[in-house]
Parts: structure tokens; sequence; C-alpha cells
């Protein structure tokens, strides 16, 4: 059962599907490094509210106006990439009721696509498994989807909405494989690189491989390294990192997060986008959001994008 907080903001949610894209304002006053207001990127899909990695949280936060929804990536035992942020099944799934634990555990690069396709989604924390006045379009919108799927989503919602939708997808595994297949994938699908598709990961090395494989395949896609803090980020050398990567992802409430930072990241050539804003009440997540922005933050991962879409309205009405 919704509160009614949540439910008196269903029409607004809803309502921001209208909202032009981000790179549609061009106000120069915002102080992100390209002067556009900072993107809004739903982190595993709306997914305080709907399950993450779900084709129906992927479709409510692009109804909402986001302007990217992020997939976290992982390779099934057969090969395909399906959205999943963890390694294993259990916590998002109903896997450890319906298979036996295969290698000490259920490990996705266990199971092939057909066993995961079987599984039933686990919302997580205030997320449930519907969303009032919110019907999704999609086939089969709370199983764990494929890449594939996802694209076929955002070019549809994207023709009917006449705007762009991001792509963020995460390799959660390191090494030359995942990364390969995650070429593959978005060259098959028409995509080679333009400010819709940003490629993310943890690992300095899978960065770096990301950006020799798409060079060699004539792609060109914005490369994000990841880390838990600024600091460490400061400490590999901003200018090092803008060598191979256009952007950072930061924790922010990591160490050495600020403004300075975000000033000395602009100042290498880096963007900087945050995560996760994952507060659910209003009182307190627009103040947050609106910190971040006014710092110059290029772009926040949030569990909640109506509010996020809120803090940049409200912000934008200041420049």
């Amino acid at each position: 059962m919704r509160t009614p907080l949540v439910s008196r903001r269903t029409a607004m949610a809803l309502a921001a599907a209208s909202c032009l894209p981000v790179h549609a304002q061009t106000r120069p006053a915002w102080p992100t490094r390209d002067g556009h207001a900072p993107l809004v990127i739903a982190h595993r899909g709306a997914s305080g509210y709907l399950p993450e990695h779900t084709l129906a949280g992927y479709e409510l936060a692009v109804r909402m106006g986001a302007d990217c929804i992020e997939p976290d990536l992982h390779l099934t035992r057969d090969g395909q990439l399906v959205a999943m942020h963890d390694a294993t099944l259990e916590r998002t799934t109903d896997a450890a009721t319906r298979f036996a634990a295969r290698n000490g555990g259920w490990r996705v690069a266990d199971f092939s696509l057909e066993e995961v396709r079987t599984l039933a989604m686990r919302p997580q924390g205030s997320a449930a498994l519907s969303f009032h006045g919110f019907k999704p379009s999609a086939a089969h919108p709370l199983r764990v989807p494929t890449l594939e799927e996802i694209i076929l989503l955002a070019r549809r919602l994207e023709a009917e909405g006449a705007r762009p939708i991001g792509l963020y997808p995460e390799a959660k595994q390191a090494g030359p494989r995942l990364a390969s297949h995650l070429l593959s994938v978005l060259a098959a699908a028409g995509y080679v690189g333009s400010d819709k598709v940003f490629l993310q990961s943890f690992d300095v090395d899978t960065v770096r491989n990301l950006r020799r494989r798409q060079q060699a395949l004539g792609l060109d896609f914005r490369l994000v390294l990841l880390s838990g803090s600024a600091n460490r980020l400061l400490g590999m050398e901003l200018a090092q990192v803008a060598s191979f990567a256009s952007g950072v992802g930061v924790n922010i409430r990591g160490e050495g997060m600020s403004r300075s930072f975000i000033e000395m990241a602009h100042a290498a050539g880096l963007t900087v986008h945050g995560y996760t804003f994952n507060e659910a009440r209003p009182a307190t997540a627009l103040p947050e959001y609106r910190k971040f922005m006014g710092w110059g933050m290029d772009g926040v991962f949030s569990n909640y994008p109506d509010l996020a879409l809120q803090a940049r309205a409200a912000e934008a009405r200041l420049r």
C-alpha cells in the first residue's frame, strides 16, 4: 500500500513524461562542465518504486522524465547479457526457492537465460510490484530482462515520446568477455557513439579495455570510471583518468566529495556523475539534489527520478 505522500506524487511523476530532453535545455548558467542541466539517471530504473532492473522500472523512469536508464549487466551461463546488480540471483529473485544451489550458490553465471526468465522478482526497500497510476506496456515487465530487450524498450519509448533515452550500462564483471559482448550488442542495435550511451565500470582495466575495443570497432561511447571515493580518484590523478575516460561516477557520501573536487574534475576535462541519491522523503531529498547540482554535478543517479526532476526544475528557476 502506497503512503499518501507517494500517491500525491504519482500525477506529477507521470505528467513529467512530456519533459524535453536535457540537451534541449541550453541555459548557460548551469555550473556543469558543458553548461547544460544535469542528467537525471534512473538508478537500476525507478528502483525506489518498482523492482530494480525490470522493464517496468525502466519504463516508469522514462515516463517520469528521466534522461537515462541504468542497467547493470552480467553474463548468463549461455553468454546472454542480463540486467542484474548482484553477481547472484537470490536477493532480487526467488531463485533460491526455485533451484538448488549450484557451485555453492545461485550465481547468474551458473544459470541459463531460459532459467533466469522463469524467476519472479522480489522488490527491495520501498519498491513494490506495482505503482499507482502506471501500467507497464512491455509483454514481460517484471522479469529479468536482456540488454536487447532494454534497448527495444528504449527505442520504442523514444519513438512514442519524441525524445532521446540514454543508456548507461555498467559492466559488473571485469575482463574482456563481458565488454566484448556489450559492445557487440550496442553496435548490432545501431549505436555507434553519442551522448545517448555511457559505459561504466569500477574496474580501471575494464574501462581501458572498453576504450581499446571500441576504437578498434569504430565506436565512440562515453566511458565512465566509477569510484567509492573522490579522494581515490584524486590519488590516481584526474588528468590520467581523463586519458582513458570521459567522466567519473563518484559516491556522493564518499571521502573527498566536494564542490572543489567537481571543479578539479571539470578542469581535467571530466564530467562528474554522483551515486546514489536514495532518499525517498522530498523534504530531505530535494535539498540534497540541489546542493550537488549547485556544485556543478553533471548527473545524478537516483532511485526516485521524479524527485530528481523536481529538484532540477526548482534549481533551474534560479538560473
